[in-house]
């Protein structure tokens, strides 16, 4: 007996997909992210997931950058919170590591961080937790303002050097190579770098971010910001460019 193939089902009779959302993309993305790596993230992966086309993610995502900073802002929110007790740097500090170690778990995300520009809800509560960190401190207003930029960039920056590569997973060669120049280095041509190779490549990651925060919040409380001039926008001041 000669076998029919399937008869086509009616639109109606499949079952409906999920309405599309902000939240709903976002949600998958972080999912495609812990997966995969933050390189797979595209707008067509993505698309391919929620069984829809590119064209309709556009809709809640500009592009791949937006979605990027908002997969960011979406984990912001499991960065730990300040604890009570404890000095103000302390509890600072801490919240810093926390935001250090969320860019450090995930693969590319510290360095989206780097370039992303997130606005959301959690990247909000952030700024505010760090604000009143320094408040607390007796850290002037405008030292405060400039002082949180400063510190985000130094845990985002010490994130995205010790994060393991995306595609091999391991940064063991590019230390190898890093440590062997310095200790090779010669004394004739580089003195100063041939006498502190030691010190140079000394102490744990974890050690050198604390000593790093102490030093920039140290640094933050004692340095007066220039007089303001006016509001500098993305590209220069004022917003123009250069």
């Amino acid at each position: 007996m000669t076998a029919h193939p399937e008869a086509p089902r009616s639109r109606r009779e499949r079952p409906a997909k999920p309405a599309l959302t902000r939240a709903g993309i976002v949600a998958a993305a972080v999912e495609i992210m812990r997966a995969e790596g933050l390189g797979k993230v595209t707008m067509r992966r993505l698309a391919q997931e929620l069984d829809t086309g590119p064209a309709s993610l556009y809709v809640y995502v500009r592009n791949t950058a937006e979605l990027h900073a908002a997969i960011l802002d979406e984990l912001l929110g499991t960065v730990e919170a300040a604890q009570d007790g404890g000095g103000w740097s302390e509890r600072l500090e801490a919240v810093l590591t926390s935001y250090t170690s969320v860019l450090f778990r995930h693969r590319g995300l510290a360095k989206a961080a780097l370039v992303a520009r997130p606005s959301g809800e959690h990247y909000l509560r952030l700024i505010e937790t760090l604000l009143a960190l320094l408040d607390e401190g007796g850290v002037p207003p405008g030292q405060a303002a400039w002082g949180v930029d400063l510190l985000l960039q130094y845990a985002t920056a010490t994130a995205a050097e010790h994060a393991p590569d995306e595609r091999t997973g391991s940064r063991a060669g590019e230390w190898d190579a890093l440590s062997g120049a310095l200790r090779g280095a010669s004394g004739q041509s580089h003195p100063h770098v041939a006498g502190l190779s030691a010190e140079l490549l000394s102490g744990r990651p974890e050690a050198r971010l604390a000593w790093g925060f102490r030093a920039l919040i140290d640094g933050i409380l004692h340095t007066p910001v220039p007089a303001a001039d006016g509001i500098d926008g993305p590209d220069g001041p004022d917003g123009t460019d250069g």
